[in-house]
């Protein structure tokens, strides 16, 4: 009778209309371009990065690096591209996108004159010129921190990165800057006819020595790989005033590794005096599946509710590979901005009214195939001392895979659950691995369907991608109504690339048992360095993960490293470890609070004694 039961459930699922999809899951499921930055090794490789949104007559347009044309979407769920009509011939990179209500403006990095792009009408993909020849940035500055290792009038040949914003009064500004020298500028501007006011002002210079989160390198190691000691870069300007308070925010400390974050410094008016904000960092995600926050936009939807875009990182066929996330967001009453990364690569609501906690957003829906057994249709051999094992696509890391012997209909790869639970969406992460595209292609799509199964010999669809074709390398599926599974089963139809690889497939819902326990005999201790503090705590029985969660008041630990129970960093070098973790993003000179939570496959345990760490 159970299994009768169950079939005539996924049989209901399979056949039923679209139910109306609520959720979302980073990296964001957008068909993700391939990108050409690396020709000369043979290879490419989907990428997303520097996402610019904004909301503009009733519709969300989200521009990024590299795309040749931008994506719309009504609901922040469902994004279509939008091929427009004209696109620089140098193609895109970190873009500025601005709306006065009628007219969206774009603006594209540029080190030399060049023209810029507008739209009354983006909806149609219908492009005008907005500037055919910008003039050129003035290099003279403004009164500001002492420049004179750069020269004395020196400023950074720009707009890089730029940042447009448009006050309560009407008049224009531009923020700007991409470099580990220079620092973040600003400038007054007139839009028509497009001209500069008078010298950029300096204001923002990353301070390592005393912002652990500014540090680079993985975990802010402060070093490449090698060893070589590096210089963090700052760049990603972008402005939001909230309240009569102006929010100018920046990425930092490189986009190559897990850290990368958006900061911001706060001032009364859009040119400063500018303070840095001592809760920084604002968008800060180092643990999970999905690594990096920085470098993004901050955008408000129609109901009021703000969020932070970022850019993730991946990191395999090149450092600069890379993957867009979407983050909800707040500003307290007293000014603190906030960015909740929270189980911020697991399903969220997407609200359809005003939200008071970006926390109630997270849907509860835990992730059940963290390390489970795989059985796939075949399997590549090893490659140059690289193994491309089906354990793989259950580890939760971008940057390893499984790779099928080849790329043709009908390989499978399914994954065992352990037990019988309640699934409530599937996400599925391609890999790229030797793709060696160079056009956009009719061929590049993306079409697979997923089954589920009791006994693993019965099995049910319960997923598929739909027309219209295109490519989806994160493409993530809310089911209409909950399954009940022990099978997740992927069966493959078409991809562009010639290899299927699949980085992971990651089921969400719940083992519908009981949370963990709360974690106990939780110690933080600060090194004689203050960027830096130990948090410990007695192992938590049947904890999948913890949580550390800090903040700068015991009542806002708006800050989250996640890590996995299992977890020793051995990919690079071991600064967290099950019940432990260096923490390395602190503020010198600022007190923090602390406490941990743990979590399984049915929930989350309360959160621990929130413990001072001065």
């Amino acid at each position: 009778m159970k299994m009768l039961i169950l079939t005539v459930s996924l049989l209901a699922l399979a056949t039923a209309a679209h139910a109306e999809q609520t959720t979302y899951a980073n990296p964001v499921d957008i068909d993700y371009r391939y990108n050409f930055e690396q020709q000369n090794e043979g290879i490419s490789y989907r990428t997303g990065a520097d996402p610019a949104v904004v909301l503009h007559q009733g519709a969300y347009y989200l521009f990024q690096t590299l795309a040749d044309g931008y994506w719309r979407s009504e609901d922040l769920i469902h994004w279509n591209f939008i091929t427009p009509s004209r696109w620089p011939f140098e193609s895109i990179v970190a873009p500025a996108l601005v709306s006065d209500g009628k007219t969206l403006y774009i603006m594209q990095s540029h080190t030399r004159q060049t023209a810029l792009l507008k739209s009354d009408d983006p909806a149609s993909g219908k492009l005008d010129f907005w500037v055919r020849r910008t003039p050129p940035v003035p290099t003279a500055v403004g009164e500001g921190k002492d420049d004179s290792h750069l020269g004395p009038d020196q400023v950074q040949p720009s707009p890089w990165d730029p940042g447009l914003f448009i006050d309560d009064d009407g008049k224009w500004y531009m923020y700007w800057g991409s470099s580990n020298i220079y620092p973040i500028y600003g400038i007054e501007m007139t839009p028509q006819p497009f001209a500069y006011k008078g010298k950029p002002d300096r204001f923002i210079y990353l301070q390592p020595e005393k912002h652990g989160w500014e540090r680079f390198g993985q975990d802010h190691s402060g070093k490449l790989p090698n060893g070589t000691p590096i210089t963090p870069f700052t760049e990603g300007a972008w402005m939001t005033k909230v309240n009569g308070k102006y929010y100018l925010q920046y990425g930092a400390p490189g986009t190559e590794y897990n850290v990368y974050a958006n900061g911001t410094y706060v001032a009364d008016k859009p040119l400063g005096p500018f303070t840095y904000a001592d809760y920084n960092p604002v968008a800060y995600k180092p643990g999970g599946f999905v690594n990096g926050a920085g470098h993004g936009s901050t955008f408000q939807d129609k109901y009021g509710n703000y969020w932070n875009t970022g850019t993730p990182w991946l990191g395999y066929n090149w450092t600069f590979e890379r993957r867009i996330d979407m983050l909800p967001a707040k500003f307290y009453a007293d000014g603190q901005m906030a960015v909740s990364a929270r189980f911020g690569d697991f399903p969220h609501y997407v609200p359809t009214s005003k939200i008071d906690d970006p926390e109630k957003l997270f849907t509860g829906w835990m992730l059940l195939s963290y390390r489970k057994p795989v059985s796939v249709s075949s399997q590549h051999a090893r490659v140059e001392g690289q193994t491309f094992d089906a354990k793989n696509a259950t580890d939760e890391n971008p940057r390893s895979f499984w790779l099928a012997a080849d790329n043709k209909p009908g390989q499978t790869l399914t994954v065992d659950l352990g037990a019988e639970k309640t699934v409530r969406a599937i996400q599925v992460n391609y890999a790229d691995y030797k793709s060696g595209l160079y056009t956009d292609s009719p061929d590049i799509y993306t079409e697979f369907t997923l089954d589920a199964s009791a006994d693993g010999q019965s099995w049910t669809k319960v997923a598929e991608t739909e027309p219209p074709r295109r490519d989806r390398p994160n493409a993530y599926f809310e089911l209409p109504q909950p399954v009940k599974a022990r099978y997740i089963r992927y069966v493959h139809g078409h991809i562009g690339a010639p290899n299927l690889a699949i980085a992971d497939l990651r089921v969400f819902g719940s083992a519908d048992g009981k949370a963990p326990g709360k974690p106990e005999g939780v110690t933080a201790k600060r090194d004689s360095d203050q960027r830096n503090a130990r948090i410990e705590w007695k192992p938590v029985p049947g904890a999948v993960g913890y949580n550390v969660r800090w903040g700068i008041r015991p009542d806002r630990l708006t800050l989250t490293y996640q890590l996995f129970a299992e977890d020793d960093d051995t990919e690079f070098g071991g600064r967290q470890h099950g019940n432990r973790l260096d923490l390395r993003a602190l503020n010198v000179g600022v007190g923090y609070y602390v406490a941990v939570e743990s979590f399984n496959e049915s929930g989350v345990s309360r959160l621990s004694q929130v413990i001072s760490l001065p």
